[in-house]
């Protein structure tokens, strides 16, 4: 299964998501959010990072969760290389993740200004999670 791609948009990214997990689908649409920015695969793992995130409701779990990775970017400079585990629990999830910090030896494609609830779903269908949001660039 392709984790993610990217869907036409006029003036964003749309990104569309997949997991067999709950937790998977989240970890690929960090990836997708990532690799708007920098390709993920790329960024050293020299730092770790732990955040919690909770919501009223998954979109909203999602939402914090993503924007946990725009704060840890524009705050510590921090760039995502792989999420080492994701427990999602009700509305509420815990990420211990990897990384680098920014700097010249990464390409850098753009800024991600927001996540957005536009156009924000998160559906399961035929054994297998799809997020669906639209990132702000």
């Amino acid at each position: 299964m392709k984790p993610y791609k990217f869907l036409p948009h006029t003036a964003d990214v749309r990104i569309e998501a997949y997991g067999k997990s709950l937790e998977e689908a989240f970890t690929n649409s960090a990836y997708a959010t990532t690799d708007v920015v920098t390709d993920h695969s790329k960024v050293a793992a020299v730092v770790e990072k732990e955040f919690t995130a909770k919501g009223e409701n998954q979109e909203s779990l999602l939402y914090d969760f993503l924007e946990q990775f725009l704060i840890l970017i524009d705050a510590d400079g921090f760039l995502l290389h792989e999420i080492k585990s994701l427990e999602i629990s009700g509305n509420k999830l815990s990420v211990k993740c990897v990384g680098d910090s920014y700097s010249e030896k990464y390409s850098v494609h753009t800024h991600v200004k927001a996540i957005t609830y536009q156009e924000m779903s998160i559906v399961e269908e035929d054994g297998k999670f799809v997020i669906k949001f639209i990132v702000d660039i």
